[in-house]
């Protein structure tokens, strides 16, 4: 049933005009009665119609790009992608064809800003919303965005996930484009365990987010078949187990540089005998590496190390740095071709893109002591 002005006007105790001078904003109205306004507007999930009120189920030309952090290289590669693909051709000529207008949404990594974004772009009508990166491992919150895309669905909105999972029994999303997390993080450990390391730290990210979750279960499960947790065949430290095992040695952090300092940091005073360093991604790496740096310690002749995402500088630091490429940019122009129609979505809307390893100088046999 759709939501009126005056189901919001008697949700908040108003009259309907002071309702529509709170949404206008044409007309002072006191602090408090504006914000009992706007919770009723978001408790009913009201929908203001623009100018053209009498195509209230059409859509218009916007099309929202919600990431975590534009400053992020995994983001803003992804958005800048799909923009490109949204923008149209750009032929110079100046003018309008099938374009439409990307707006990039920057959540912060908040979970309230999420919603709220995507209930703005609900109000604009947007053609279409791309929503990048892990989601939140919130039931609430999980369950906040189904009921949210699902009302964006019925309104004519496409909603494409680019590196995200799909969101359970949840029908509204148009194309969900996985990256394989779990997959690359395992072949990564892999690619250490098969040098000789047998002490791997991990420098995670947040506990929250599903690609922490994947890349560091794939890690795990690397760990777990070589019997290097618990009682395993492998070194270890005496007496461990094998859930000690791995949590003493996996420090959770933002997915940032200096967390990646930190986490190392700490990694070397839990267990001061690690050959390896695994990072989330590849700026945790760049932390990891001055961590170690830092202590005297050499790259890769004492402690290896590795990232994730293969985002543009992994080539340039030196050493060179072995990481996992995930296909960014490609992931993201696809996004765009989802979002615009352009692109026929794969079957059952979901999609899993591959991993690549990038074997480069900064991992290397262990020294023998």
């Amino acid at each position: 049933m759709t939501v009126t002005l005056a189901d919001v006007a008697a949700r908040a105790r108003v009259s309907p005009a002071t309702v529509s001078r709170v949404l206008n904003g044409n007309y002072p109205v006191a602090a408090s009665t504006r914000d009992r306004v706007l919770r009723a507007v978001d408790d009913l999930d009201y929908v203001l119609n623009g100018p053209a009120s009498s195509l209230a189920a059409a859509t218009s030309d916007l099309i929202g790009i919600l990431v975590n952090d534009i400053a992020d290289p995994f983001f803003g590669i992804m958005a800048g992608a799909a923009q490109t693909e949204i923008g149209g051709p750009g032929d110079g000529s100046g003018r309008a064809g099938g374009e439409k207008l990307a707006v990039v949404c920057n959540t912060g990594g908040s979970p309230a800003r999420e919603l709220t974004y995507l209930t703005l772009l609900q109000r604009q009508r947007a053609a279409a919303v791309v929503l990048t990166g892990g989601a939140v491992e919130d039931p609430a919150h999980r369950a906040a965005m189904s009921a949210k895309l699902a009302k964006l669905a019925e309104a004519g909105t496409r909603v494409v996930l680019c590196g995200r999972p799909p969101l359970p029994d949840s029908e509204s999303v148009l194309a969900a484009l996985a990256f394989d997390n779990r997959g690359g993080g395992r072949r990564l450990t892999e690619h250490l365990i098969s040098l000789g390391h047998r002490r791997i730290g991990y420098a995670a990210g947040p506990l929250e987010r599903t690609t922490t979750r994947h890349r560091l279960e794939g890690h795990r499960d690397a760990m777990r078949a070589a019997g290097l947790y618990g009682d395993g065949n492998g070194d270890r430290s005496a007496g461990g187990s094998a859930a000690g095992d791995e949590e003493r040695l996996t420090v959770h952090g933002s997915y940032d540089r200096s967390s990646g300092y930190d986490a190392t940091v700490e990694l070397l005073r839990r267990e001061p005998g690690i050959t390896a360093v695994v990072a989330a991604n590849d700026t945790v790496a760049l932390g990891a590496a001055a961590a170690i740096r830092d202590r005297g310690l050499r790259i890769p002749e004492d402690i290896s190390v590795a990232g994730f995402d293969d985002l543009p500088f992994s080539v340039d630091v030196v050493p060179a740095l072995t990481t996992v490429r995930l296909p960014l940019f490609e992931a993201g122009a696809r996004a765009g071709r989802l979002a615009m129609g352009k692109e026929t979505p794969p079957p059952g809307g979901v999609a899993t893109i591959p991993a690549e390893l990038m074997v480069r100088g900064s991992t290397a046999v262990p020294r023998v002591e």
